[in-house]
């Protein structure tokens, strides 16, 4: 019974997949054994966290940059600022730090100016506004998107004390919650 099951097995794969059965049992086990590891090998890539670098140092300063949806933003503090909130865009969050010898301040004065630019070379020019809360500085930019749109950004950011702006720049997906 179990001879004529295999019997049986072996003639429907000759007929559906003649290339089967002419290729070398063993040359199949191993090509099978490869094609497992490639794809045990890509699932635990995708698998693997991601660090998402959201500082950049140059020299006594660092440059702190994040990028959210601004539907994040509680209804009544984006009246305040006056911040559009909505699934399809992004806030672009930069501020300045300087290390010194009594620690770290907090965000500093500066320039902002940059661009977001996404795969089809599309660039938008990010206009910065200043967000002052007395002891701290930073800086806010408005961008639309689409959802699972990938941007690269360019940021400049020039500091009182230097003569050259820093320029930082990062990539990000951004999603509209769709």
């Amino acid at each position: 019974m179990q001879k004529t099951a295999i019997k049986n097995s072996l003639l429907f794969c000759s007929k559906m997949f003649p290339c089967f059965y002419r290729i070398n049992p063993m040359k199949l086990i191993a090509a099978f054994i490869v094609w497992l590891g490639c794809v045990t090998a890509a699932h635990a890539q995708i698998d693997q966290t991601k660090t998402v670098e959201s500082t950049q140092k140059f020299g006594d300063y660092t440059v702190h940059y994040t990028v959210f949806n601004s539907a994040f933003i509680p209804a009544d503090v984006a009246a305040v600022y006056q911040i559009n909130r909505a699934k399809n865009r992004a806030l672009v969050n930069v501020s300045v730090t300087r290390e010194t010898e009594a620690g770290h301040s907090l965000g500093l004065p500066a320039t902002i100016t940059g661009t977001a630019t996404n795969m089809m070379q599309q660039q938008r020019k990010l206009e910065f506004r200043t967000i002052d809360e007395g002891n701290a500085t930073y800086y806010l930019a408005d961008l639309r998107h689409t959802n699972e749109e990938i941007m690269n950004f360019a940021v400049q950011v020039q500091v009182e004390e230097q003569s050259q702006p820093f320029t930082v720049r990062f990539t990000r997906t951004l999603h509209s919650g769709d």
